[in-house]
């Protein structure tokens, strides 16, 4: 794994984005992060290189469940993977994400070691 991996984190909470950023970097993995769903499509627009997203699933104005199906959209986009993390651990929220269009799930707290595994097969 090398510092090319690049995660976009797209949360609401920037105590979230903060810690989460700051663990991926400890191993070499590069972070932009966006507060906003809207913001983050934009983003994905262009032809910024993502390598991975991570997406919280409750966010005001556009929520993960509606963002993720407009990202896999994006013809540039379909081979990036999406983790969808949220604070939803209840039984049936993993299959609403997948249903969604997410390539996993990652209840909060976050299994740091669950969420290496993932992002080293990108």
């Amino acid at each position: 794994m090398d510092s090319k991996n690049k995660i976009l984190i797209i949360d609401d909470d920037e105590r979230n984005i903060f810690a989460l950023s700051a663990m991926l970097r400890s191993k070499s993995f590069q972070c932009i992060a966006r507060s906003d769903a809207r913001e983050a499509l934009a983003l994905l627009q262009s032809n910024e290189p993502i390598d991975a997203i991570l997406i919280d699933m409750m966010m005001p104005d556009m929520d993960g469940y509606e963002a993720i199906p407009l990202i896999k959209a994006l013809e540039n986009r379909q081979k990036v993977p999406i983790y969808a993390v949220t604070a939803q651990a209840m039984k049936g929220d993993r299959e609403k994400c997948l249903l969604a269009g997410a390539d996993d799930y990652i209840p909060k707290p976050i299994n740091i070691d669950r969420l290496l595994e993932l992002l080293q097969k990108i």
